[in-house]
């Protein structure tokens, strides 16, 4: 889209239930990676993360024993630092990532769908219920699930500006990304739903399943466990009350 029309016409709602705490440090996966991926210094082999990193910092914390399964590169942890310091000092998620944003020269503007705390929590087949993150990197997103669930959006506000951008925009494209585990936080925040039903002839989705297989990612595995069609129909169903194309 951005390169479809002009990037600060563009606002993206980025889903923040996969946001972490590790080693002290305020983790936004989504929000990163869209920020890399726009300012192209994304690394181009993973699609997270930054292109040319090193991973020095968690070398050491390997070699001390630490946990290391989640791999923060060097260049990124500035991130991480810049964004956990700055939400210590009392500025919310969506100033700060505004502010990584223009620090990557990126024009569109980035918001988190919630400055609550949300957490996508997924059961297991086998039984137990971990976090996403412990699923997903942890696991290698490689094990049966049978339901998921999004701890605190019950009492999660939309972040500053999430819900004026739904009703202004021209148009709403609701990207290719998982439907459960992407999509399903951001519009189950609170008053989300309801701003894209109302503008619901104006709402396409893209469908993350294509041939029958996901474009990456567990999507297609995740909906069939689920009971969920895993095909462009199952996914247009997911969506029906909030998009029209």
């Amino acid at each position: 889209m951005v390169q479809a029309m002009p990037a600060h016409e563009d606002t993206a709602i980025i889903n923040t239930a996969d946001d972490l705490v590790l080693h002290g440090l305020s983790v936004s996966p989504d929000l990163d990676t869209v920020t890399y991926t726009l300012a192209e210094v994304v690394n181009p082999d993973t699609g997270w993360g930054l292109a040319d990193e090193t991973w020095h910092a968690m070398d050491a914390l390997q070699r001390l024993g630490g946990p290391a399964w989640f791999r923060l590169g060097d260049r990124d942890l500035g991130t991480h630092l810049h964004r956990t310091g700055r939400l210590a000092d009392g500025a919310g998620l969506a100033e700060v990532t505004s502010e990584i944003a223009r620090a990557f020269d990126v024009k569109a503007r980035l918001l988190p769908m919630t400055e609550d705390r949300v957490a996508t929590m997924v059961t297991l087949a086998a039984g137990p219920e971990v976090n996403f993150q412990d699923y997903f990197v942890g696991l290698h997103h490689d094990v049966p699930v049978s339901a998921v669930r999004f701890a605190g959006v019950d009492q999660a506000h939309p972040a500053p500006g999430v819900l004026d951008a739904i009703t202004s925009a021209d148009a709403v494209v609701i990207a290719p990304s998982n439907p459960i585990v992407s999509i399903g936080p951001v519009v189950a925040v609170p008053g989300v739903s309801d701003a894209l039903s109302t503008r619901r002839a104006d709402v396409v989705a893209v469908s993350p399943i294509v041939a029958g297989s996901a474009l990456k990612g567990p999507a297609e595995r995740m909906l069939r466990e689920l009971g969920h069609e895993p095909t462009v129909i199952g996914v247009a169903r997911l969506y029906r009350d909030i998009a029209a194309t």
